[in-house]
């Protein structure tokens, strides 16, 4: 008589909490200690709010760590630190601006690194709701069109009569209660569920291909109809609200979760061409987009320009910056909001700003890992659209700043002084770490099987 043993393999994955707690006490120092050296170099001394900057960064971030360690243990470790140096130091330049405009006498009112601190607190308070609701990302595919009809609503809003409003010549805000939105920050959301939940159930269709032309297989005539309808929507946005940033940002986005899907290069061609066709037609018929480009091919031909004064601070910075406190940001326009990427060039130089566009892509490679290990094509989908989101704004931002391409007007990620985009951010990172814990989460183990059971397994083989 023998005694059957049983053998079990069982391997417990690492959830890395502990890794991201250390990342976020480092991203927390580091935003601290730009601030107080703000202080230090613009003023003499270490700045009174700084007890209440730490207590109020540190806190959120660690609000939203024990969130993700009870919610969504397995998620990824990087991004949440990410955020939270992104976001510590965007107050701390919008607090050097402040002095900035205090000492030149340009204040309006309330400083704005206060305002700042308090949209991040309502960005993490929206950042635990998608946690906490959002236990399985999967059910967002039943609201495929339903978010696509949300997304539409809020590309419209700002152009109803009585709550929609035009700042700096675009009309892409609304004001409601007191208290000014742009929804469009929300819409590249809700479209890229949209986008991600059609392409789930068309993507057969849409892989078909038509005719062979310079050894790439295109699409069929009768399937251009999803790309021709992003094509004029976003080609509506840039006539109706003059927002070309936002334009390029929806239609890069579908094309791009196109080609994903597909896996067709005919589709990047036909898309490029409409995008050509589209931004020439837009140039020869409204003056805004004329301005801008026009604006972009000669800078240095208005005197005060953003461009012009932008370029001017990121080529006095140089390699190593003026040092943090010890440039003038304040002269170029808007360099809390547009610019504030040519505001970090100029104190913290070249290297400074390649280190910021490495925590961007440090971003956008982590919602990339995140769609890789999903196990479902929709959160495939979705992770690689929300991380294609940050990789196109922040080129089309820091393109704009450095004259590469055409000014937008797009608001840098985490950084740029405005509630609704740093809102809508946290909500992105928060539905990336919900994909990311789905896809490091353990597959429920299999039953343990006995040696005895596998003998006599072989021996029947």
């Amino acid at each position: 008589m023998s005694i059957a043993s049983t053998s079990v393999i069982q391997i417990i994955p690492r959830t890395r909490r502990g890794v991201e707690l250390l990342l976020l006490v480092i991203a927390v120092a580091v935003a601290v200690a730009a601030y107080v050296n703000i202080g230090i170099t613009a003023q003499n001394s270490v700045p009174a709010s700084t007890g209440y900057y730490a207590a109020g960064i540190g806190l959120l971030a660690l609000i939203a760590h024990l969130v993700l360690r009870f919610r969504a243990p397995y998620a990824d470790p990087v991004l949440l630190p990410c955020a939270v140096l992104l976001n510590g130091l965007g107050v701390a330049m919008i607090h050097r601006i402040d002095l900035g405009l205090t000492a030149m006498g340009r204040t309006r009112g309330v400083p704005f690194a206060p305002q700042q601190i308090t949209w991040t607190a309502v960005g993490v308070v929206l950042f635990v709701g998608v946690i906490v609701v959002v236990r399985d990302h999967r059910r967002l595919q039943g609201l495929t069109y339903t978010a696509g009809l949300a997304g539409l609503v809020l590309l419209v809003l700002p152009l109803v009569p009585g709550i929609g409003r035009t700042v700096n010549g675009a009309p892409i805000w609304i004001h409601i209660a007191g208290m000014s939105f742009q929804p469009g920050e929300f819409a590249k959301v809700c479209l890229v569920i949209f986008f991600a939940g059609y392409l789930v159930v068309k993507r057969d269709v849409l892989t078909l291909a038509g005719r062979r032309f310079l050894g790439l297989d295109l699409p069929r005539a009768r399937d251009l109809g999803p790309i021709l309808i992003a094509w004029l929507a976003s080609l509506g946005v840039l006539v109706f609200e003059s927002d070309l940033g936002s334009s390029l940002l929806f239609f890069g986005l579908f094309l791009f979760l196109l080609y994903v899907s597909t896996e067709r290069a005919g589709w990047l061609i036909i898309g490029g061409l409409l995008f050509v066709g589209g931004a020439y037609f837009a140039y020869v018929t409204f003056g805004h987009v004329h301005s801008r480009v026009t604006d972009w091919l000669n800078p240095w031909a208005i005197d005060g320009g953003q461009i012009k004064l932008g370029l001017m601070g990121q080529a006095w910075g140089g390699v190593l910056g003026r040092g943090l406190g010890q440039g003038h940001p304040e002269l170029t326009l808007y360099a809390n909001s547009d610019m504030i990427i040519s505001s970090m060039a100029e104190e913290l130089g070249l290297t400074g700003l390649i280190a910021i566009i490495l925590i961007y892509t440090l971003i956008v490679e982590r919602g990339l890992r995140a769609a890789l290990g999903c196990r479902d094509i929709f959160g495939k989908l979705v992770a690689t659209g929300l991380a294609m989101s940050f990789a196109l704004q922040v080129f089309v931002i820091v393109g704009g700043v450095t004259a590469l391409i055409p000014l937008t007007g797009l608001a840098t990620p985490f950084m740029a002084l405005g509630g609704t985009s740093l809102v809508a951010n946290w909500a992105i990172i928060a539905l990336l770490l919900r994909i990311s814990d789905q896809a490091r989460r353990p597959q429920t183990p299999a039953a343990p099987v006995s040696d005895e059971t596998i003998a006599m397994a072989v021996q029947k083989q």
